[in-house]
């Protein structure tokens, strides 16, 4: 089974997240701006909602996949607010063919005033047992 972990981030909790992830399935976590060049059974992406969607850089990088290089797609990331961005995450990758797991990764994020810390150690923890179930 082949792994890609790519992440967009603004506040650096999603790349926390990445790495965690890639870390348990020995691959590196890169931004979405690294594209993906390399054959993937699985894609996990990380990515969170800015302004109530998900950023236009990710539903780009999404409307660059092909369906011949990834299998599917699993979702993960965090937010301070909203919950996650499986839906949206899953409408884009439709448009390209690529189904989305059923199951996804997401915890809450550090925002300003709210939830100081966090990812914290255990999410980084549960991350990485989320990951460890694809290997």
């Amino acid at each position: 089974m082949k792994f890609a972990v790519r992440y967009y981030t603004k506040t650096g909790n999603t790349k926390r997240l990445a790495e965690a992830v890639a870390n348990e399935l020995g691959v590196e976590a890169l931004p979405i701006s690294e594209g993906l060049n390399e054959q993937a059974d699985i894609l996990f992406l990380g990515n969170s909602y800015y302004a109530f969607t998900i950023d236009p850089e990710v539903r780009s990088f999404i409307a660059g996949l092909s369906k011949d290089k990834v299998g599917k797609i699993v979702n993960f990331g965090s937010a301070a607010l909203l919950n996650s961005t499986y839906k949206k995450v899953k409408a884009e990758a439709a448009k390209v063919g690529i189904p989305v797991d059923e199951k996804e990764f997401h915890c809450k994020g550090e925002f300003k005033a709210l939830h100081k810390g966090r990812p914290n150690e255990d999410d980084l923890k549960a991350a990485r047992e989320f990951a460890r179930q694809y290997k």
